[in-house]
């Protein structure tokens, strides 16, 4: 298949893309894809025929149009008002989305699609997710051109910046992901175990795991990925071999990794190789999850996602704008310290980008390696590059390179609406240079490090907002929390920041991209699934646990037997079992989501979920007692 097209590059001519379609008479449709604030992307089957027709009405917008109700716009796109114009993007790279499972005849290759990412438009403005990166970073853009030429000495800067040309947006995500044989159900308490004494971590894959993963990477190649590396994550379960010597049981966490690219261009990546994983590994006969956290127990899907930011000069060179000019005496520029401030301070209105769903917050718990507090790592010294784990926001570093010093945020999961992430960091980003760029590598250091209750110029008083011990062992939860701020327990708690720290707001929607409109779009919808979920899928799923939490009837019963079932038997009651006058915690959860008390309805999640961890583990002790 090595005649196959792949990709047709970034501001391509419409004369060379008709010539490569041409070319490739394969390539049967084209599929417009928009992303809307839940990070959905559109896909449709339109005949090469037609695009190769209208090219023209494909790229001003008016070829196609898709009705509001089918893409998440809440308060945009309503049914009385929901046309929506698709333009298609010229300036990123557009993929051949091929079906191995269909094959045209004439040619005998593989049925293609060719995947554009395109923006919404609804009444003359852009309204998707995409074009919340595009226009914010234009924005930026302008602004840091603007700071860098006022400031020609910037500190730790290497280079004068009053000769820097154009900005460079880099950013890199990753996907962890769990794939398991379908139908099966997974042995948690044996993979926990197996996580714990970090039996998986770095493991060789077998059999059909390895072929997918072999041909994911080999496959993302042909589209110009550059994958770094794939492994098995600390996630999974040693697999079976049965009678014919096919292996069953599969159940493994994967991680792959590929290069950086322009933020627009990373995001883009992201939506296209989850795609084709999910594609091969299915063809191999394995389900896979991105799911944040789909076993509760267990290690959680990660995205992290890496930010960097780049000056292209006069003669054509690229410069690092984090990075330090003497790295053995300073950890970054004063840019790159303006940049996590921003990034920090700001981070409650970032964060319901970041998080907006049950599951998301479900990974975000103590000892997984999963970040809970609003902090950052530096190292213990400039010349001892930091990789503590435990943290918001990592500086990562490379003493030898210059150019691979970026930040990376550890919260993100696979179905974080990656756009709507960068567009806000970046934003805050600016807002942290603008304060920083005045001031000495020292001062901002000091201002980073600074204690809680100490004042700054920048930084929030009452906060710190750096550590470099092991922020889960080394601090209580209570001083966690008044050390580096309370971490939101539930969608509604997350989604109240945008209402509670309107200045924050105020920051990353500087550039009118991220405007009120978007954001409070993205938030209704984010409501809407919540409470959603919460009434048909999660409820449902826990009323099934407190069903399975029966009676052993057994002839040899303890004094220990009798009180852990009256212990589970009255929890029981108190989540599920209704009387005339008292209603059990599931009903008075689903009347306060039905009724719109959302605070309410955010407390009860808070209490079911203790109540149900509480019950599992009860029982789990009472039915190993049982002989």
């Amino acid at each position: 298949m090595s005649d196959l097209l792949y990709t047709i590059k970034a501001n391509t001519s419409k004369e060379e893309i008709v010539k490569q379609l041409r070319e490739h008479p394969e390539i049967k449709f084209v599929s417009l894809v928009g992303i809307d604030m839940a990070g959905n992307d559109t896909d449709e089957k339109i005949p090469i025929r037609v695009f190769l027709k209208d090219m023209d009405e494909f790229y001003a917008g008016s070829a196609v149009q898709t009705d509001g109700s089918s893409v998440v716009l809440p308060g945009i796109a309503t049914l009385n008002n929901a046309k929506v114009d698709m333009p298609i993007d010229p300036n990123v790279n557009w993929f051949v989305d091929y079906n191995f499972e269909h094959y045209d005849e004439e040619t005998n290759r593989p049925v293609g699609t060719l995947r554009i990412p395109s923006f919404l438009i609804h009444e003359g403005k852009r309204v998707d997710a995409r074009a919340v990166l595009t226009d914010t970073l234009i924005f930026v853009k302008d602004e840091l051109l603007k700071i860098l030429h006022e400031n020609p000495n910037i500190a730790g800067l290497n280079l004068n910046s009053a000769e820097v040309k154009d900005i460079s947006f880099t950013s890199a995500t990753e996907l962890e992901f769990w794939v398991k044989t379908p139908l099966e159900e997974a042995a948690i308490e044996e993979m926990s175990a197996s996580q714990v004494m970090q039996e998986q971590y770095w493991e060789r894959t077998h059999g059909a795991v390895r072929c997918a993963l072999e041909k994911s990477i080999i496959e993302l190649d042909k589209y110009g990925f550059n994958v770094e590396m794939g492994h098995k994550e600390v996630g999974g379960l040693k697999a079976q071999i049965d009678e014919s010597g096919h292996m069953t049981h599969v159940c493994e966490q994967l991680e792959i990794d590929w290069r950086f690219a322009d933020a627009v261009q990373a995001a883009d990546n992201e939506m296209f190789v989850r795609t084709v994983v999910k594609e091969i590994f299915r063809a191999n006969g394995l389900e896979v999850s991105f799911k944040a956290k789909p076993m509760i127990g267990l290690a959680g899907n990660g995205e992290h996602t890496h930010i960097g930011l780049a000056a292209i000069t006069s003669d054509g060179k690229l410069h690092n704008l984090f990075a330090a000019k003497n790295p053995e005496v300073d950890f970054m520029s004063a840019i790159g310290y303006g940049a996590i401030m921003g990034l920090l301070k700001n981070y409650e209105v970032i964060n319901p980008f970041v998080s907006a769903t049950n599951d998301s917050l479900n990974r975000l718990k103590p000892g997984f390696e999963a970040p809970v507090c609003i902090v950052t790592s530096l190292g213990h010294s400039p010349k001892i590059p930091s990789r503590n784990r435990t943290i918001l926001a990592g500086l990562i570093r490379d003493l030898k390179n210059p150019m691979a010093t970026r930040f990376e945020l550890r919260a993100c999961n696979p179905y974080t609406n990656t756009y709507l992430v960068l567009a806000a960091v970046y934003s805050a980003v600016l807002d942290g240079i603008k304060a920083a760029v005045n001031h000495s590598t020292e001062e901002l250091l000091n201002e980073l490090s600074k204690k809680a209750g100490q004042e700054g110029f920048y930084l929030e008083k009452d906060r710190a907002y750096r550590s470099e011990e092991d922020v889960f062992e080394d601090y209580t939860a209570e001083e966690r929390d008044k050390l580096f701020g309370a971490p939101p327990a539930t969608v509604w708690e997350n989604m109240q920041a945008i209402e509670k720290y309107p200045d924050k707001v105020k920051v990353i929607s500087a550039g009118g991209a991220l405007r009120e409109q978007i954001i409070n779009a993205f938030r209704d919808g984010a409501l809407l699934r919540w409470k959603t979920e919460l009434i048909a899928r999660i409820l449902p799923e826990m009323r099934n646990i407190v069903r399975k939490t029966k009676k052993i009837e057994s002839d040899f019963r303890t004094d220990q037997d009798s009180y852990n079932w009256n212990k589970i038997k009255t929890l029981r009651a108190i989540l599920a079992k209704d009387s005339i006058d008292e209603k059990s915690l599931f009903t008075q959860l689903i009347n306060a989501l039905t009724s719109g008390n959302y605070a309410e309805a955010s407390k009860l999640q808070v209490e079911i979920y203790a109540k149900i961890e509480e019950l599992k583990a009860l029982y789990d002790a009472y039915e190993k007692n049982m002989i």
